[in-house]
């Protein structure tokens, strides 16, 4: 009986040292956790007024705070684990494979997340711009992190991944203050060219909405089949590309009815030969 009673007092002296161990290091561990939170509070905080300083776009502004503050609590509780006794590196080496397996089966969406990061990043466009990306021309809605949304002109909605447009090539229409448009006008072989050069530099004067710097280019550019081509190429703003685009169409249309300059059409001689 007295054995059983050393036995058991042994036990309990036991215990208890390794209750006040593991209670020391617990406590510690907690501290440090706390105080961890505090630091990564503050981080995470000096974080936020840099990219207020950049003027990053919210939705990448957003999600890099997200993910800063994931990778540094995860990094956190793997110490605090650490210092309460949890072996850790069986622990990492099965989140770092299960990382990999769930990269492995999402290649695809993950490509289009670093297109997304890409563009919120460099800002190669950006909403309310006007693109011509993947055999769409539209008005940019909204970047998403795996996708971008056009609004058509015609006004339909197409969504398309962000590994799309981060790849391939993105035609930004109106991003620059100005732009050129090209026109071509066709008369006829027997018209006068230098007349017809002459209506159209009045078409062009009279247009309010045409640039006077750079100068207006009207030369001819083709021998055609059926036709003199002239190439007209004014400057504009960008707002009003498509507005000059149409109104010097008509406009040289009618000048030319009222000038007597033909604008002709593809025509064939057909010689029908009767048999004997």
């Amino acid at each position: 009986m007295e054995m059983n009673v050393s036995t058991l007092e042994r036990y309990a002296t036991m215990m208890g040292d390794l209750a006040v161990q593991f209670g020391t290091k617990l406590i510690v561990a907690i501290i440090v956790l706390i105080i961890g939170l505090w630091i990564i509070k503050r981080i995470l905080k000096l974080f936020d007024l840099a990219m207020g300083k950049k003027k990053v776009e919210i939705t990448l502004h957003q999600f890099m705070l997200s993910i800063v503050s994931i990778l540094l609590k995860a990094i956190l509780i793997i110490i605090f684990a650490s210092m309460v006794g949890v072996e850790t590196t069986s622990l990492i080496a099965v989140l770092g494979a299960a990382g990999l397996a769930v990269g492995l089966a999402l290649q695809g969406s993950l490509s289009n997340f670093a297109g997304g990061i890409l563009i919120l990043f460099f800002k190669p466009f950006k909403a309310g711009d006007v693109i011509d990306a993947q055999g769409y021309v539209g008005v940019v809605q909204e970047i998403q992190i795996f996708n971008t949304i056009l609004l058509t002109l015609d006004n339909q909605r197409v969504i398309i991944p962000n590994g799309l447009l981060s790849n391939g090539c993105v035609k930004n229409l109106f991003v620059e203050p100005t732009r050129r448009v090209d026109l071509t006008f066709g008369i006829s072989y027997g018209d006068d060219i230098k007349k017809a050069k002459e209506v159209l530099q009045s078409v062009v004067d009279a247009d309010e909405r045409i640039l006077k710097s750079p100068a207006v280019d009207i030369f001819v550019s083709a021998h055609a089949d059926s036709s003199i081509n002239i190439l007209v190429r004014p400057w504009t703003n960008s707002e009003n590309y498509w507005p000059v685009y149409f109104g010097v169409m008509e406009e040289v249309k009618l000048a030319f009815d009222r000038e007597n300059i033909t604008i002709p059409f593809p025509q064939r001689d057909v010689h029908m030969i009767q048999p004997k």
